[in-house]
């Protein structure tokens, strides 16, 4: 098991609500939300997109493009594909973005367990 998890367990609550107050996770939370937050409505509105064109436009979703293969099916293989990508993209913003500065506000909530 990880030393630093033992750590984390020594750390007295007021050091916690430092850190909380402390403006690095403030602009922790800002990073994380203004991607999050953002990337969330854009892939609803897009589901939302697709449950309601099967439902108001079945002509164009039965539309084939070519063999069997229709405008909903492509649509509801792109749901998939979406996902994958922000998944990929929520990874790479968090490896670059968010992780550095949280390891840096653990780092410091374990420096002040010592």
């Amino acid at each position: 098991m990880n030393d630093n998890a033992n750590d984390l367990g020594t750390i007295p609550p007021e050091e916690f609500h430092r850190v909380q107050q402390s403006a690095e996770f403030a602009d922790l939370k800002k990073t994380f939300r203004s991607f999050a937050f953002p990337m969330t409505a854009v892939f609803l509105a897009w589901y939302l997109v697709y449950v309601l064109g099967s439902i108001f436009a079945k002509d164009l979703m039965m539309t084939h493009v070519f063999g069997n293969v229709t405008v909903g099916i492509l649509v509801g293989l792109g749901q998939f594909v979406s996902t994958f990508l922000i998944t990929w993209l929520y990874i790479r913003h968090a490896n670059k973005n968010i992780d550095p500065r949280a390891k840096a506000l653990r780092e410091d909530l374990e420096a002040s367990a010592r």
